[in-house]
């Protein structure tokens, strides 16, 4: 009998290992399909190896096969089979903590919280391994920070963690940060500080990370005394000048550095040190103060370096704090100042580092520090690079106070050639540095460009512009490593509608990664109501696949850092993918992407039709639209990156008449962030409609002609067109009217009743509005207004009018593009590719469901009638639309046809004055002139020689040159779509 059952479980171990071995050779076939880019056989063959696995229980599950579909089933977006594979697994062998692990990895990338916590506490139990504890009390923390886990399960985290510090203790760092988090959360810092100070205080082994962990718990807990003697401690390791912050704050009793409500920015983390309201009597905290500024000159002493700045910074921010609860010197802070310039003055970090200080000083004061400043220039060093660094630094608290947007037009071209000039005397100076390295004086080129952008704003004289734009370009000859170069020509290449050039500056910055989501707004905005249909696609395309491709991958580092027990990564990773997903220009570029499609395809009804059929409008738009309300957005984009011009993508100071010092405090900035950040929402709403509202409109305007007639007469869609008035409805409020009121207002604008003012500063989304409100009526005939008769024109009549009216408009209203920068060509691109296109497939609609059906019509009804009326409207619509079309084409032809050389010539001539500009470029050519090659280096020697202004020149005229080629293709391709339509009326 044992013999036979030996036997017997020897066939069915053979079996299972045969049986074992086919699936894994089967996984690994769906590996190899998948490698080769053949997706549906790879889904094939792993849904095959599925069903081996569930088809016999002899099979030998192990964690390689199923590791081998789970990358599969990952790639191909059906990670819910990979996991339904470890859940049968598990099920089958429920002790195999090897299994159990795969089948955690699994909800790692579902973001399964719930299910991490419980796969991670059966492990636990099985195993009995610290690890697995942390991995519960990290996806407990994952529910609290990104689900709707609510703060009781921090108890639960809190007493699994006690349990197991009773019975086995703690055995590595992370595990007591861990430990330590979960009860900050809770606000237990009374607990967490008994902790730390305990035996597993001494798992975090350097002594100034324990000493900041438990001055931080001493400073929320309201502990301020005790955590300034953590703080003080903490100082005697030089040059920490964020821990002097925390000592201030405490010692003075400012919780300004630990609200527990902060929202935590993972891309760009907050570096603010404003404080809050003090409770503290005078006599108190002139003791208090007292006892930091002895501290601060005791830290001053013992500095072992001159190069440490802690000490000195110190002393300026104890004056800042003495002058914010009005007990200070302005003077005392001036003379601080000046000591710390005699000092630091030659740092390029100098400017930032007193920013905040400079803040608090009154302009009167601001203006006296800047005159001593000015005055001390006689003393400065000799050393020429020191001297090189306090010159720059003097120019830049000129600009930082403002005083340049006061001085005289004169002195800020004498401003301007000044940083020109004293850039080239100083490029000796960096002729040994390798090309990668940053040269010295490199700021100088940016400043003077800001110059010369202010006064342009200021005279609107093209010269200023040019210069500002040749002096980068030269910049970039020497050296073409320097973004802020960059990002300053794309915006002013952007602003003389050269965006070709632009777009071309913006790929030289080779931005990539997470720089795609905080760098793209730099150019996308001015892409997306540019005619550069392909550029704006490969831009789209590389920033979503980063996203896409990110939001993958970020499960994977997920679990590496459960793997690695670094546990704080964990929360962080999490973290930040809720982050990025949440983005405002991720929505943004998912919204653009399809309606790009749409433009691309709308003269041909038929592709338009596939288009949205592949881009199932009939929902995911919807979804889209409803995420802008539902969810927060994030703004990760780094405007400070942003020239001074153009604080926000949506806005352009250069457009607008100049607003002197007025624009410069900060208040202002952030106030105008802060509104931008509120007008996004909307704005990516009414965006996310478009396609469900062209699709709608389409179907309307087909209904309205086909051959389904009432016995009335009439023609009715109820479910289209009752689903396009609901959305015309949501459109209309989000413009800010009901949809009568908004209905009233075009045809009271059309009329000469209303002004037409409260149209323009959402011109494109109007005139949108008219264009389906159009397709609307014509299926149901239910607009109704209050004066309404019948002389009234329709809403046929209503959007050639207003096509009309506002193209001419702007067209008439521009110049030549070569001397017109700012001009309103992108709005004239936009109200073509958008309201005139949707209009154009409504026509298409129309005139696609007239054609005969092949079955014998009968003639004379109202049918015929209706049809017959609706086919003269279509005619002179089609009429209208191409004689504005062509209007618009004669315009491009008259700039696109002038040579390149002419145009070259007219913007040269801007520099060719008396007065005004040309003094920097001059300044320029005569130095370079008198500079030989063995002073400047061959590199840099040879580097100049390549840049040419006519060159620059030229670049300007060719990137205008093809946003106006591509225009003119796309009017052309409408002409002749109409034209054929014309055929068939």
């Amino acid at each position: 009998m044992a013999a036979g059952s030996c036997r017997g479980d020897k066939v069915l171990a053979i079996t299972g290992f045969i049986l074992n071995t086919e699936v894994v050779v089967v996984a690994l076939k769906a590996l190899i399909l998948e490698s080769m880019g053949k997706s549906e056989e790879a889904l094939s063959v792993s849904i095959n190896a599925k069903e081996l696995l569930y088809a016999n229980d002899s099979i030998l599950i192990d964690d390689l096969t199923l590791s081998t579909l789970q990358i599969v089933f990952q790639r191909l977006d059906h990670l819910d089979m990979a996991t339904s594979c470890y859940e049968y697994a598990c099920g089958k062998f429920p002790n195999n903590v090897e299994l159990m692990m795969g089948l955690f990895n699994c909800y790692v990338r579902e973001y399964s919280f719930v299910k991490q916590q419980q796969i991670a506490i059966k492990m636990y139990k099985i195993a009995g391994e610290e690890r697995f504890l942390l991995w519960a009390v990290c996806s407990i923390q994952l529910q609290v920070f990104c689900g709707n886990g609510g703060d009781k399960l921090l108890l639960l985290a809190e007493g699994l963690l006690k349990k197991h510090v009773a019975s086995h203790s703690l055995h590595e760092p992370e595990a007591l940060i861990v430990y330590i988090s979960v009860l900050e959360q809770q606000l237990k810092y009374g607990d967490a500080l008994e902790i730390l100070s305990g035996k597993l205080g001494s798992l975090i082994m350097i002594e100034v990370d324990r000493l900041r962990m438990q001055g931080r718990l001493l400073a929320r807990a309201g502990d301020y005394a005790g955590a300034t003697d953590i703080f003080q401690k903490v100082l005697e390791f030089p040059d920490d000048w964020e821990c002097f912050l925390h000592y201030l704050g405490c010692l003075l009793e400012d919780d300004g550095s630990w609200c527990k409500d902060a929202t935590i920015d993972l891309i760009h983390p907050s570096k603010s040190v404003d404080c809050k309201h003090l409770y503290l009597t005078d006599e108190v905290f002139d003791s208090r103060i007292s006892n930091a500024s002895a501290f601060a000159q005791k830290l001053l002493g013992e500095a072992s370096s001159d190069s440490i700045r802690c000490p000195h910074l110190a002393t300026l921010e104890i004056e800042r704090r003495k002058l914010l609860v009005g007990k200070g010197d302005f003077d005392k802070l001036i003379e601080s100042l000046m000591q710390y310039f005699f000092r630091f003055g030659h740092l390029a970090c100098f400017t930032s580092d007193v920013d905040m200080f400079l803040e608090v000083l009154t302009t009167d004061k601001k203006a006296e520090f800047f005159k001593k400043l000015v005055k001390s220039c006689e003393s400065l060093t000799s050393v020429p690079t020191k001297l090189l660094g306090q010159s720059i630094s003097l120019f830049k608290v000129r600009e930082s106070v403002g005083d340049l947007f006061t001085s005289p037009i004169g002195d800020l071209e004498g401003f301007a050639v000044q940083m020109a000039e004293m850039y080239i005397k100083n490029l000796p100076l960096s002729k040994d540095l390798d090309v990668q390295e940053s040269m010295y004086g490199e700021e100088l080129l940016s400043m003077a460009c800001n110059v010369l952008v202010q006064l342009f704003w200021r005279t609107r004289h093209l010269g200023y512009l040019l210069e500002s734009i040749m002096i980068l370009e030269l910049g970039l000859t020497v050296r073409r490593y320097v973004w802020q170069y960059k990002v300053s020509l794309l915006h002013l290449y952007s602003h003389w509608g050269a965006i070709s050039s632009a777009y071309d500056t913006y790929k030289s910055l080779d931005v990539k990664n997470i720089l795609l989501e905080t760098m793209s707004h730099q150019i996308l905005p001015q892409m997306i109501v540019s005619p550069l249909w392909s550029d704006l696609d490969d831009l789209l395309k590389d920033y979503l696949k980063f996203m896409d491709d990110h939001f993958r991958e970020s499960a994977d580092l997920t679990f590496l850092a459960y793997r690695h027990r670094n546990y704080s990564k964990v929360i962080e990773f999490v973290q930040f993918k809720e982050q990025l997903q949440r983005s405002s220009q991720y929505l943004m570029a998912k919204i653009e992407a399809p309606i790009l499609q749409l433009k691309q395809n709308v003269d041909s009804i038929e592709v338009e039709e596939r288009v949205l059929e592949g881009l199932k409008c009939r929902t995911d738009f919807l979804e889209l639209s409803s995420e802008t309300g539902c969810k927060s957005l994030t703004f990760n984009e780094d405007l400070k990156l942003r020239p001074w011009w153009t604080p926000t993508s949506d806005r352009n100071y250069l457009l607008g008449p100049f607003e002197g010092v007025s624009y410069c405090p900060r208040e202002n900035m952030q106030n105008q962030i802060e509104q931008s950040k509120t007008n996004v929402p909307k704005a990516m709403e009414r965006r996310s409609l478009l396609p469900r509202m062209i699709y709608l409109s389409m179907q309307c305007a087909s209904s309205s002609v086909k051959e389904n007639v009432e016995a009335n007469g009439s023609l009715y869609d109820p479910k289209v067109s009752f689903e396009l008035k609901i959305l015309l409805e949501r459109y209309a409020k989000i413009l800010g009217f009901p949809f009568q009121d908004a209905a009233e207002l075009v045809f009271g604008v059309l009329c000469g009743q209303k002004s037409s003012e409260v149209l323009n500063t959402d011109l494109i989304d109007w005139i949108n509005f008219v264009v389906f409100l159009n397709a609307w009526n014509l299926n149901c005939h239910g607009l109704e207004l209050p004066d309404r008769d019948a002389s009234r024109p329709g809403t046929w009549h209503l959007v050639n009018s207003f096509l009309e009216r506002f193209i001419l408009e702007k067209l008439r209203s521009m110049g030549p593009l070569i001397s017109s920068p700012g001009s309103d060509l992108p709005i004239v691109v936009q109200l073509i590719t958008e309201p005139l296109a949707w209009h154009g497939l409504i026509i298409q609609s129309c005139v696609r469901s007239s054609l005969p059906s092949g079955r014998k019509k009968k003639k004379g009804g109202p049918a015929d009638h209706l049809n017959s009326q609706i086919s003269q409207e279509i005619r002179d619509s089609i009429q209208s639309v191409c004689g504005l079309l062509e209007e618009v084409m004669k315009w491009l032809r008259e700039q696109v046809d002038k040579t390149v050389d002419q145009n070259v010539e007219t913007i040269l001539s801007s520099l060719q004055t008396e007065e005004g500009p040309g003094k920097v470029l001059q300044t320029l050519e005569s130095l370079l002139r008198s500079m030989n090659d063995i002073e400047l280096g061959e590199r840099i020697s040879q580097s100049l020689k390549a840049w040419s202004p006519v060159n620059v020149a030229r670049k300007i005229i060719t990137g205008q040159g093809t946003v106006l080629s591509e225009f003119l293709k796309i009017c052309k391709s409408k002409v002749r779509s109409l034209q054929a339509l014309k055929l068939h009326i």
